[in-house]
């Protein structure tokens, strides 16, 4: 074999093993990393007030995402408590009556079952309507029995089924479901979600405004170094790594600020919250910021740093090369 075919193989070899070298790629990257984050201590309250007003911009989105999923599980207990009114003709029997109690407390769709009789009807009416001597006046009571049925559906469309299933008995003289303010307060779940998403991607673009603002100004400052950097072989990779790092340690940093100030707002919120919930004996508290939530935070934050450096990075490397 020929001197000069060895010296291939081996420059071919060392090439080959020079390219790839993933220890060596990692160790680079955590240089870097590094790098970026101590020059951002060096500035400690300019980092902090970028990272601040990252914070703040994300803190609104994600605040209201959490008062809308409080207040879809608030209305899921609300739900559960939907009852039908089953107002029976005049002239079924009591023992009609109770048979068909027995039978509505045999339905697997249906939690509860309150009977009220005509007595009933007759002295709440007249405890609650205040026109209780002129139904003193009348020769017979006009009310009829009533059957309160709790319902365990979770939509109106299942209890708008059952009320046509339990107004088709023979018993029934008509049954009333109200289900108005359920369809009502669904229709502005779906607006304010709505709304949300709008205002997430308004502050998305704005945070990503202020990464590419901020990293053009730190490009500006090392612009020389950048020159002398091109003029000596280095690659756009190269120059753009640090960079793009700047931009992750701003993301990550607003993400983590903005989730400490959702936490302090809840915890401001708690004590209020639990005592309105105690007035109306109810156990509802309020629900944080879950795992899913928190990484889609931190992550979405990070992912806009990335994007608003390579955006800033990309347009002055562009520059660099027209000229």
């Amino acid at each position: 074999m020929s001197g000069g075919s060895r010296k291939k193989r081996r420059s071919a070899s060392f090439d080959t093993h020079r390219r790839f070298q993933p220890h060596a790629w990692i160790l680079r990257h955590l240089q870097v990393a590094l790098a970026s984050l101590g020059r951002l201590t060096r500035s400690p309250l300019s980092t902090l007030m970028t990272a601040a007003v990252i914070g703040i911009a994300l803190t609104l989105p994600t605040g209201l995402h959490l008062l809308l999923s409080n207040l879809q599980l608030l209305s899921a207990g609300w739900d559960g408590t939907t009852s039908i009114s089953i107002f029976i003709k005049q002239e079924v029997k009591p023992e009609q009556l109770d048979q068909l109690v027995s039978r509505l407390r045999a339905e697997p769709r249906i939690a509860g079952v309150r009977l009220i009789t005509r007595e009933q009807a007759l002295e709440e009416f007249q405890r609650l309507s205040g026109f209780s001597g002129a139904l003193e006046a009348l020769e017979e009571n006009p009310l009829p029995p009533v059957v309160v049925v709790t319902s365990t559906l979770e939509s109106p469309e299942q209890a708008e089924t059952l009320l046509a299933e339990l107004e088709q008995l023979g018993e029934t003289d008509f049954a009333q479901l109200d289900m108005q303010w359920v369809r009502r307060f669904q229709a502005i779940t779906e607006i304010a979600q709505r709304a949300i998403l709008v205002l997430a991607s308004l502050l998305g673009a704005a945070v990503l405004l202020v990464v590419v603002n901020t990293i053009r100004l730190e490009i500006q400052n090392r612009h020389a170094e950048i020159e002398i950097t091109k003029l000596i072989g280095g690659t756009d990779a190269f120059i753009r790594r640090p960079f793009l790092y700047l931009g992750i340690w701003y993301g990550l940093s607003g993400g983590i600020i903005a989730w400490l100030l959702v936490l302090l707002s809840l915890q401001l919120l708690e004590a209020p919250v639990a005592q309105l919930a105690g007035l109306y004996q109810s156990g509802f508290s309020l629900i944080g910021i879950d795992a899913p939530t928190f990484l889609m935070l931190v992550g979405g934050s990070t992912l806009l740093g990335l994007a608003g450096s390579w955006i800033a990075v990309g347009r002055h490397l562009a520059g660099v090369e027209t000229t």
